[in-house]
């Protein structure tokens, strides 16, 4: 399924996961078109970030507990989180463009 660059995260691990450096977390569903349309463009920022950005992903289905904290309404949501504070939300299907920009902002 996802690039062997990008890590999946649980309720338990969420915390840990995002304390250090830039992470974009992608929430997701494996009943959610939209959500694979954008798993190739998640994928290929892991290529394009590695050593740089950690990448990762969570299903909601599987860990609710998290989604819930952050209010996620809608999937696919991608947060941007740096050293632990979450920076930037997108909702929705986003091109490779917006998310580099939105991920190079805070490098």
């Amino acid at each position: 399924m996802a690039s062997d660059k990008i890590k999946t995260l649980g309720d338990g691990d969420f915390d840990a996961a995002v304390k250090n450096g830039v992470v974009l977390v992608d929430f997701w569903a494996e009943w959610c078109a939209p959500c694979r349309r954008l798993a190739p463009t998640v994928d290929q920022l892991a290529e394009d970030y590695a050593g740089k950005v950690t990448v990762a992903k969570m299903n909601i289905d599987e860990h609710p507990a998290t989604p819930s904290k952050f209010m996620v309404r809608g999937i696919p949501t991608l947060l941007l989180f740096k050293n632990g504070d979450l920076k930037e939300t997108i909702v929705g299907l986003a091109a490779k463009d917006d998310l580099a920009k939105m991920i190079d902002k805070h490098l």
